[in-house]
Parts: C-alpha cells; structure tokens; sequence
C-alpha cells in the first residue's frame, strides 16, 4: 500500500474553511465512502477548520485517506496555542470560550470513527479524527500515523511513504527525491513502485532494484524497515538522509543509514538489526524535519495514537524549506 500524499491547508482565513471542505469531499469520492461517511466527513472538516480560524495560533489542517484494517479519510488539526487546560470539557456540548453554541468539538466525538487529542497548554494542541466505512482486503499489525507535505509554493510533494504487509512481517518504505518538486516526485513514485512489486526480497536486494530504477532520476535518499513480529526484531536498510528512531517510553534508538544517494552513488548497502521491545514506536523522517528532535517534553505524547505523535513532530520540527515526511508506526493492540 503507498500512501496517498496529504492535502494540506494553513488555516489563515475564512477562505480556507471552504477549500478545506471541498478537499474532504473529493477525497471521500475517490475513495467510494458511502453519502453518510461522506456527509460526515465534510461536517468533520468543517467544525475542525472553523475551530482552527476562530481559536488557533498558526492552524493547520491535513487530509489523507489512511488504509490499514479498512478505508476511510483522517483529518489532522494541529495548532501552536494556547492549548486546552482541560481537554475532556473542551468536548463536551455547551462549552465555549468565545461565546458560541460550545458543540463543534462535541460533534467531532459523535462523527469520528476513531480519535485522539493531544494537548499542552501553552504549547498548542493537534487532533486526529478518522472516519471510514469501506472494508479493505488488506491486512496489518500496525496503526498508522503520517504527514507528507510539499514545501511551501510546490504542488507536488518530492517525499513519499509507503507499506507492504507480509505474512511473517511488515515493511515501511520512507523516500525523499532530491530536491523538491515534479522531478523529485518522479523519483519517489519511481521508488515506491518498486516497493509495492517487491514481493520477499531482501532488504539490501530490494535496495539495490530501487537503486537500479532510479539511475534515470535525480535520486533520492531511501530507508527501508521490516517489523518482524516474531522474533521482536527491526531490520532497517537506509542509504542517504531518511532518519530513523525507535521510542519504547524508556530509551530512544537511532537506526543506520549509510551515505549516499540511490540511484547515483551508492557506497554499500547493509542491513542492520535492532531489538523490537513491545509497545514500541519507530518513527522514520525525512530531513524535512531538524535532525535531533525531542519528544522528552511531550508528557505521555509516546503512548497516544501515533497520528498525534507525527503531527506533533511535524509541527515542532519542521524545517520549513523543504519537503517533509514523518511516518510512526506502532504494533496494533488486540
């Protein structure tokens, strides 16, 4: 499965409310939800945009249609102030802080399939809200959570993500082409494609056919791990500037990429090894995001969905002039 890329809209006006909307309710077409789902989705969109312009310092909003144990469309609303100092009566129906009716984030409850709120007073807040009612074939251990953005004045995105479930063990692919734009989009498409016909090759084989197919891009800076379920093991092969880190609540671990661009000068290609406690989280970026982010000061973030841990992430970290990606994953409970 390759994800499709997100739509994102900085909520700076009344305008954006709107397009936001529309962007809701094309991504619920092109993915066959039901006239309820899709009626759900746009109120969804709607009340989370409205709430961004009337509330928010700096509010974002990002849509992208999610595939794990179904189909459906998540919204992520992230913002930087001033945060909820008592999030659980900010959802209740009746209050308000600016003298409204008080049930836009109540109906979030009431629409939403699934969600999750993470929220620091004076530091900001993000929600994430997914609605779906389409059963997907696929199959997978893991729950998800992205952010893949264009830098700013690019429509198309030079990062990309993706997932292949297998029997005995799960793989994400992260993939930034150099540069920004549609050539670096070519190459990421270009990399992805190959994932998805990878089948079981090896890690260091399957790099080396991403790195064969992209001798007639730009390139691009490639990782690749595989969750093995059963053994309690990571396996990681990267090459290039995608970092990777495993969070289990206690200790952070940095995973080896070697250096390099794939499809034009590759040194060496080497898989690694890491222990895969559980209750871990692997995180993979692209350098669209600084280099020694921090999730210390985020209180019990770790442990919530991982939606709220990437958009977290994405809002605190990122660079600001490139293209930047940020996939967490953690094994699914139950």
């Amino acid at each position: 499965m390759t994800d499709l890329r997100t739509h994102y809209f900085s909520i700076s006006d009344s305008t954006q409310v709107g397009e936001s909307r529309r962007a809701g309710a094309q991504l619920a077409e092109e993915i066959g939800l039901d006239e309820n789902a899709a009626g759900k989705v746009a109120i969804l969109v709607t009340e989370l945009a409205n709430n961004l312009h009337k509330h928010a310092r700096e509010g974002s909003l990002l849509l992208r249609t999610y595939h794990e144990q179904g189909v459906g469309i998540e919204v992520l609303a992230t913002d930087k102030g001033p945060g909820m100092t008592d999030v659980e009566k900010c959802f209740q129906d009746g209050y308000s802080t600016s003298g409204t009716a008080g049930t836009g984030l109540g109906s979030i409850v009431r629409l939403a399939d699934a969600w999750d709120v993470y929220s620091m007073f004076g530091v900001g807040t993000t929600l994430m809200a997914r609605i779906g009612t389409k059963k997907d074939h696929r199959k997978t251990k893991l729950e998800f959570g992205s952010v893949c953005v264009p830098v700013k004045g690019e429509k198309l995105c030079g990062d990309s993500w993706a997932h292949a479930a297998h029997l005995a063990h799960e793989r994400v692919m992260v993939v930034d082409g150099l540069g920004h734009g549609p050539h670096a989009a070519e190459a990421a498409d270009e990399a992805t494609g190959i994932f998805a016909a990878s089948n079981l090759a090896s890690l260091p084989e399957l790099m080396q056919a991403i790195h064969n197919a992209l001798r007639k891009t730009r390139g691009a800076a490639v990782a690749i791990a595989e969750l093995d379920f059963a053994h309690g093991v990571v396996r990681y092969v990267g090459v290039g500037n995608i970092s990777a880190t495993i969070l289990n609540g206690v200790t952070t671990r940095s995973l080896v990429s070697q250096n390099g661009t794939v499809g034009h000068e590759v040194r060496k290609i080497q898989e690694f090894q890491y222990p895969w406690p559980e209750g871990s989280t692997l995180v993979m970026n692209s350098d669209g995001l600084v280099s020694k982010w921090d999730v210390s000061k985020y209180p019990g973030l770790t442990h919530r969905h991982p939606g709220l841990l990437a958009g977290v992430l994405w809002r605190d970290f990122t660079r600001g002039r490139d293209d930047a990606t940020v996939v967490a994953v953690r094994e699914r409970k139950g």
